[in-house]
């Protein structure tokens, strides 16, 4: 322990170090105890009544060794040390002497110090335009969101890795080339703060964002290998993984639209064409500010209106049928509900029937409905078989 106070001691007098430099010159064990006690007098003196902060800028030692006449004035600068001081590689400061080091900072100096280092230590990668820009992640969504041209691409970020990439991330960046997108390496911490911890398969694309179309297209809806048009109406789904998922089940069964409710619905986020496997990128999704409107107008044009409810839920006004007694035959628009509420009062009852999807069990009272995105794939896939049966 004397041993270590000595050479703090001699390091002090050849001026070679700033205090701050010097608590950054550790040994290991109990000597970091014995080199910060025994210095503390010297570094620290209590007469002063100045803070560590204005002590730390000044220069406590003049170059015969002496103390400096000025060292207790915060007025007086530090001189500029033409040589930096000599870096000690692969030594650590220990928690103890860093908790140390900051008893005499006052609180919001202490925090403004310690985000300053977080700083330093965690390297990010800054976004442009972030707020401007969606950050796809997963690889069929990053490929699609590519091909389809319906974003407009800004950078790619690969996770950096020591070996070959795999043959789908591979593919991913060629698109990216193909399309002159600039790509860039970053680490698996990096991927994850952008996406939020998400499952993001080592890829991110930077791009502009993808909404709900609002005006119709101009071209002729193509039915999708049935003779009558089936229309999905999705009323306030708000879980991204539902309507990700409702999504890749509408597109696999041949559904000729997908329409939301904009207002209390979940928006097309990245974690929607995560949770779709891509097939937001590609696949039309219409969004509406007033569903009934739109419900009355198909009406009016013949199209039949068709709701859902759970199995035990009283209805007035329309017929309750299971899903597998029901037979479309002509242009139809099933309607499903939110998590939790179902459909609203107001399409209830525009609804021509109600479909049920009935039990095959006595269920518990706290298990009587089943996952919105579940439901939907269930009738979605017995009126289309109905329809190409009849």
């Amino acid at each position: 322990m004397w041993r270590a106070a000595c050479r703090c001691s001699c390091v002090i007098r050849n001026n070679r170090y700033s205090p701050v430099e010097l608590l950054g010159v550790l040994y290991c064990g109990e000597t970091q105890y014995a080199s910060y006690h025994s210095t503390k007098p010297l570094l620290l003196p209590k007469d002063t009544g100045l803070k560590l902060v204005e002590r730390l800028r000044c220069n406590l030692f003049t170059s015969s060794g002496k103390l400096s006449r000025t060292a207790g004035f915060p007025s007086t600068k530090r001189p500029q040390s033409k040589e930096p001081p000599a870096s000690y590689p692969g030594r650590k400061v220990s928690s103890e002497l860093q908790k140390l080091s900051l008893e005499d900072f006052t609180e919001a100096e202490a925090q403004k110090l310690n985000k300053g280092t977080q700083k330093v230590r965690t390297a990010q990668v800054k976004v442009r335009g972030a707020k401007e820009h969606d950050m796809v992640f997963g690889v069929a969504p990053c490929l699609l969101a590519l091909t389809q041209a319906r974003r407009t691409p800004s950078r790619l970020f690969v996770k950096s890795s020591e070996g070959h990439p795999r043959e789908a991330v591979q593919r991913v960046c060629e698109e990216a080339l193909r399309h002159g997108v600039p790509i860039q390496r970053v680490s698996k911490r990096e991927l994850d703060t952008m996406t939020g911890g998400m499952v993001h398969q080592g890829v991110c694309l930077q791009a502009s964002p993808l909404g709900f179309l609002t005006k119709e297209k101009s071209t002729r809806p193509q039915h999708g290998g049935h003779p009558h048009p089936l229309w999905l109406v999705l009323d306030g789904v708000q879980d991204p993984m539902n309507l990700g998922s409702i999504l890749r089940t509408a597109y696999f069964l041949g559904v000729d639209r997908v329409a939301s409710s904009i207002r209390n619905s979940c928006p097309l986020t990245p974690v929607v064409s995560k949770a779709s496997s891509g097939v937001m990128e590609l696949m039309d999704v219409y969004g509406y500010s007033n569903l009934a409107d739109v419900v009355k107008m198909k009406l009016e044009q013949g199209w039949q209106v068709v709701g859902t409810v759970g199995s035990e839920e009283a209805v007035s006004g329309a017929s309750v049928v299971s899903c597998s007694e029901y037979r479309m035959s002509k242009p139809t628009l099933l309607l499903m509900g939110g998590e939790g509420f179902g459909l609203s009062p107001e399409l209830r009852q525009l609804c021509d029937i109600l479909l049920t999807v009935p039990p095959r069990r006595d269920l518990h009272p706290a298990v009587d409905s089943l996952n919105v995105s579940v439901a939907t794939g269930i009738l979605l896939h017995s009126i289309l078989s109905s329809c190409r049966a009849g």
